[in-house]
């Protein structure tokens, strides 16, 4: 029989950053807490997701930030008050690393500090406070007496301790490399837990293009356009691929691209090339006369609309389309752009589906496994990037924190 260790006044399983901030929590409360995490490394996702930039939060205001995370916006409205985007910016000063707001509000730590600068600062902390990491240590689930059971992947022993309280932090099911697996899905379930399937979320979209235009165009950017769907507009830069259509408008469509792929009906993307002019605007520069020239030169010399525009308006219109004035106009602000399918789970920067929320109390404590919490991506949630996804993680899990520090507080006789 596998041996019982002593145990951690709590457990957390998973060194992401949700899991890492809620040991951190616990830890400055005076709890004795134990991280243990599959890979031989705790925050790989962490460090993944700053080679883009490193986008840690948001300087938007409270009410419109937490309106980023749609459907679940009432439960982030507690989360985030509880650990705001000020206070995430206040807790990387008292690491040492300092922030600034960019243009676009997103917030960046200062140029001096890259993710494994940022990282490493963090598990120094850690480390002061007493919080012991266990890598290479897998959760393979509850003993019939709900204890954690665990392997040493180093040696292959298995063993289970019985902490007080236990964060479950693994992360959804995509960026499989870091460990974002999505296996843990079986070991609650088999407590009768209930899952959301996973989708994928913030994600390129899928476009069957003919192959004329896969060899013409490659891959080619769009600046300064407007997509929607869904009632919902997003401006910023598009890429067009091979398979289709990415970058951040796409992403932020992901949620009403999904819903529409479910549905009997075609799923399209509405593609503004020229969001800045209103439709009279529009319709007055292209009444200037042709004279003879083909549509590239007229676009390029009426609009600045240069390649690949002329032959993304030949792969998704009709020649008749764009006849008039008034039509091409029409067609240049509202571009059907016909989409098949997202892109598989692994591709994605993150992934709606996990816990389903009826499944967890206000505290994010599972309600058929008492003293066990749950933070992060595990939960069936989804945001933009913008820095919105590690905010709603890592508030996620300062919220367990508190939760864990109410579930173990001595009750009055």
């Amino acid at each position: 029989m596998a041996p019982i260790l002593s145990a951690p006044s709590v457990a957390v399983v998973g060194g992401g950053p949700a899991g890492l901030l809620a040991a951190q929590r616990l830890a400055e409360a005076g709890y004795p807490v134990t991280v243990f995490e599959a890979q031989p490394t705790v925050g790989r996702k962490f460090l993944v997701a700053g080679h883009g930039g490193f986008n840690l939060t948001n300087a938007e205001p409270l009410p419109d930030f937490s309106h980023r995370y749609g459907a679940r916006q009432a439960d982030f409205d507690r989360f985030l008050s509880h650990f705001t985007p000020t206070d995430l910016r206040q807790w990387l000063h008292s690491l040492g690393i300092e922030t600034f707001v960019g243009t676009s509000g997103r917030v960046f730590p200062t140029d001096e500090y890259k993710p494994a600068q940022v990282l490493r600062a963090w598990l120094q902390r850690l480390a002061a406070l007493g919080v012991q990491l266990r890598v290479r240590h897998r959760w393979l689930g509850f003993t019939p007496e709900r204890a954690l059971r665990l392997r040493d992947e180093a040696t292959g022993q298995e063993f289970s301790v019985q902490p007080a309280a236990t964060v479950l932090a693994l992360g959804g099911a995509s960026w499989v490399k870091t460990g974002s697996d999505g296996q843990w899905t079986s070991l609650l379930s088999a407590w009768g837990v209930t899952l959301e399937p996973f989708a994928p979320s913030n994600c390129g979209a899928e476009v069957a293009w003919s192959e004329f235009f896969r060899v013409k165009v490659g891959r080619a950017p769009l600046k300064n356009i407007a997509l929607e769907c869904g009632g919902q507009t997003v401006r910023g830069e598009l890429l067009l691929t091979d398979y289709g259509v990415e970058g951040t408008p796409v992403y932020a469509l992901t949620p009403p691209l999904r819903a529409a792929l479910q549905t009997p009906q075609s799923a399209l993307l509405y593609l503004n090339l020229k969001p800045d002019l209103t439709a009279e605007q529009l319709w007055q520069k292209l009444r200037a006369p042709r004279n003879g020239k083909s549509l590239a030169v007229y676009l390029e010399k009426t609009l600045r609309l240069g390649p690949p525009v002329p032959t993304l308006l030949r792969e998704l219109a009709p020649a008749e389309a764009g006849a008039s004035p008034e039509s091409l106009a029409a067609l240049l602000q509202r571009l059907p752009v016909p989409v098949t399918g997202l892109r598989p789970l692994d591709e994605a920067i993150s992934t709606a589906g996990g816990v389903a929320w009826p499944e967890v109390d206000e505290n994010l404590m599972l309600q058929k496994l008492p003293g066990v919490f749950v933070a992060g991506e595990m939960l069936d949630w989804e945001a933009p990037t913008g820095g919105y996804l590690l905010q709603g993680c890592l508030s996620t899990g300062a919220w367990v924190a508190r939760g864990i520090q109410h579930w173990l507080r001595p009750q009055p006789a």
